[in-house]
């Protein structure tokens, strides 16, 4: 298998779209065993990418730190990647929004669960991008594969606890925040069954 590539010292200034395609590359190595817990069990870079683009067509291309991080945002909670080494690789910007972005697993799943909306009002505005992105692509997962063995209340109960999340992410971005209310709404509708 081979390894990710290191960029060059301080390229984000100067080759953004070289810095992208060596976070997609960093990430796809890392994540490269894990799936998606859906009944399609989609490789996990399929969710990375999808919150990378709508962090990208939320800043309209212009904040590539964001895009970045979006790419990065599980590989500290989900990989043996450290700290320093997405600081090594993506710079000092990229890294706090990924610190920012990682659930700390000494915590219960509950308490994960709490901090996050507890601490979503008072995340970075980049952090802030990369949560909602994270939900809507979530949601979108959970609506169309969702884990086989979850009955209906807790896919319910997930949709229920990302809105509170949003909750305080709100008045980041309009348009963002406008595509996770309609993942909501359509994806609760898909879920009992409705018409959307």
């Amino acid at each position: 298998m081979s390894q990710p590539h290191a960029p060059l010292p301080n390229t984000s200034l100067h080759a953004p779209l070289l810095d992208f395609a060596r976070a997609l590359d960093f990430a796809a190595h890392k994540h490269i065993d894990q799936r998606r817990k859906g009944v399609r069990a989609e490789p996990y870079v399929n969710h990375l990418s999808e919150v990378a683009l709508l962090v990208a067509e939320a800043t309209e291309g212009k904040d590539p730190v964001a895009v970045i991080a979006a790419l990065l945002h599980d590989t500290l909670e989900d990989t043996d990647a450290s700290f320093e080494e997405i600081e090594e690789l993506f710079g000092e910007e990229v890294v706090r929004v990924v610190a920012e972005t990682t659930d700390d697993k000494r915590m219960s799943k509950a308490e994960r669960k709490q901090h996050q909306i507890d601490a979503a009002p008072t995340a970075s505005k980049r952090a802030k991008l990369v949560k909602l992105a994270d939900k809507v692509s979530n949601l979108r997962s959970m609506a169309a594969s969702p884990p086989a063995d979850w009955p209906l209340s807790r896919k319910i109960e997930y949709f229920e606890w990302a809105y509170a999340v949003v909750a305080g992410l709100r008045g980041t971005n309009a348009r963002l925040e406008a595509v996770f209310d309609r993942a909501y709404h359509d994806g609760l509708a898909e879920l009992r069954g409705e018409s959307v």
